[in-house]
């Protein structure tokens, strides 16, 4: 009786701590991209700046798996939307909801959503299909934002701000998580394992 009532209780405090430390990683999360959001070179030619925020949403994607990072990106998202400076260059607000930029923010949710759950299910396990992830996450990001711009541009347009004078770059940042990914994984086991 007297070993029940103690494996009950270290069970729910086992369960509390594991609450606490997923609510303080999706919090970072969104500070995190918030963070990389700041990494920003506006360009005189696109209403879309070149920042850390998609390399940033596809980490967390890949390190959190698909509930904690899709509460992470939501949360960023509305932090922002709320008025707090976490957009590129810090800006906020919920005029950012109906510039040409929106599509980009609404598709990190889904494009971390899609890593997480993608790496849940052993996709990230090795380079091949680990790019495979990130590009795909990557191609989502792409979609929505193209899908935006097309009420300020033409399709040919959309594509050009959008997507192509990003590729070299985008790339470049699917390269540093891929790098990232694994010593990430070795950090969230180790956090697990002391609680």
């Amino acid at each position: 009786m007297h070993n029940t009532i103690s494996n009950e209780f270290f069970r729910r405090l086992y369960i509390k701590e594991n609450i606490f430390l997923d609510a303080g990683l999706i919090i970072f999360g969104s500070l995190f991209i918030a963070a990389s959001a700041q990494l920003v070179v506006f360009l005189p030619f696109s209403p879309v700046p070149i920042t850390g925020q998609t390399f940033a949403v596809l980490l967390t994607g890949g390190l959190l798996g698909a509930k904690k990072a899709g509460l992470s990106v939501t949360l960023y998202v509305l932090e922002g939307l709320s008025g707090l400076p976490v957009f590129a260059g810090g800006t906020g607000g919920l005029a950012v909801l109906f510039g040409p930029t929106a599509g980009f923010l609404c598709g990190f949710i889904p494009a971390a959503v899609l890593v997480g759950y993608m790496a849940e299910r052993s996709f990230d396990r090795n380079y091949a299909s680990m790019a495979f992830t990130l590009i795909l996450g990557q191609a989502v990001i792409y979609l929505f934002g193209v899908l935006r711009l097309l009420a300020f541009a033409n399709f040919e347009s959309a594509i050009q701000m959008g997507v192509y004078m990003f590729l070299i770059g985008d790339a470049l940042k699917i390269g540093l998580a891929m790098m990232l990914l694994p010593s990430g994984w070795k950090l969230l086991a180790k956090k697990q394992s002391n609680i």
